[in-house]
């Protein structure tokens, strides 16, 4: 994308370094819609959101309100334009603090993003208040009209590039950052490389491919991800095309993957693990399954191999990390990697051998 939507303050009241920060994290670590200035979360106030998230700066300090972060904004460069809510909290539900900040922002004179399931477009204070201050509010997660969406051709079948699907043995276990710089560590090895994004945050991310899972009619899933694939195909025809995957095939809440496996028919995939969990992220009294058996899962659904376990490096030291990689591979059979921790180089060159051209 050559231009950027505007100058965001990223909303993470109470959720920063946590699972249901996990859209602000995204945008913290990359985006090419926005320019994103500061993060909102009173309990890391002062912080560099980098730094915090990965150990790394990144010139995105955190601040304890909006008003303090739209005012730091004023004197620099890059004033306000966007609050982007970087919750992504179980039901996708917008809180009473945080419709309060969306009012806060819309009476500050910014546009509004959200990739919660309560449509701010919906609600008819927040719609009236945007419509008073001339600001815009984008419901992310909103599904297109019926008459927008496709159904299931078997134009997939002529997708030529090597399809690759990051699944999960849980949700918000890393899938789509996994993806993400797997997509940037075949660019740098020279391949040419997409992203199909399935959820709100890697739309705002950059959105050039994807559709939203989560929200569309059922009967048209499968037509939509078939589509989006085919579209970076049509388009582009890269080498490499990566699916980021939805929850987990097995997970009680969000059992996610199958349709990405119906529909987008990978080639193969790498399947994002996250070791230290040992019950379903936010579902207490629900175990994960084995990896072991989830492989098999996929496997059997799918017809086509898992070809790499990723980590994420949850609740691990960077020693842990390194030694469980070698266990998962001499346990599987399957080379295994942390690609947040390491790079992607490692994983690139285990799936290069699968390149069809």
């Amino acid at each position: 994308m050559t231009q950027l939507d505007g100058n965001a303050v990223v909303y993470c009241e109470g959720a920063f370094r946590t699972t249901y920060g996990k859209t602000a994290h995204g945008l913290v670590r990359y985006t090419e819609r926005y320019r994103v200035i500061s993060v909102i979360d009173s309990g890391c106030a002062g912080e560099d959101a980098g730094m915090l998230l990965d150990g790394q700066p990144k010139n995105i300090p955190i601040y304890a309100s909006l008003q303090a972060a739209v005012a730091a904004a004023k004197s620099g460069p890059f004033p306000a334009t966007h609050l982007v809510i970087g919750l992504a909290p179980d039901g996708g539900h917008l809180s009473p603090e945080a419709r309060q900040a969306v009012l806060d922002a819309i009476s500050l004179g910014l546009n509004v993003d959200s990739g919660l399931h309560d449509y701010l477009s919906e609600d008819l204070e927040i719609a009236a208040a945007a419509a008073q201050n001339n600001v815009k509010l984008r419901d992310v997660r909103k599904s297109p009209p019926k008459e927008a969406l496709h159904f299931f051709s078997g134009k997939i079948e002529t997708v030529a590039a090597l399809k690759i699907a990051v699944l999960g043995t849980d949700s918000a276990v890393g899938k789509r950052t996994t993806a993400r710089l797997l997509v940037q560590g075949f660019r740098a090895q020279n391949f040419s490389a997409l992203m199909v994004g399935t959820g709100q945050t890697a739309w705002m991310q950059d959105g050039d491919y994807g559709m939203i899972l989560d929200t569309t009619v059922n009967d048209f899933l499968a037509g939509e991800i078939e589509h989006a694939v085919w579209s970076a195909w049509n388009d582009r025809h890269p080498q490499v095309i990566v699916v980021e995957g939805q929850g987990s095939l097995m997970n009680p809440a969000y059992p996610g993957g199958y349709e990405l496996l119906a529909a987008a028919r990978p080639d193969v995939v790498v399947l994002q693990h996250a070791p230290a969990r040992l019950e379903y992220d936010g579902f207490p009294g629900y175990p994960i399954q084995p990896l072991a058996k989830q492989i098999q899962a996929i496997e059997l659904v799918s017809g086509k191999p898992v070809a790499a376990i990723t980590l994420s490096h949850e609740g691990l030291s960077p020693a842990e990390v390194r030694l469980t990689c070698k266990v998962i591979q001499q346990v599987t059979g399957l080379p295994s990697f942390d690609v947040l921790l390491d790079g992607p180089a490692g994983l690139v060159q285990a799936l290069r051998p699968l390149l069809k051209n």
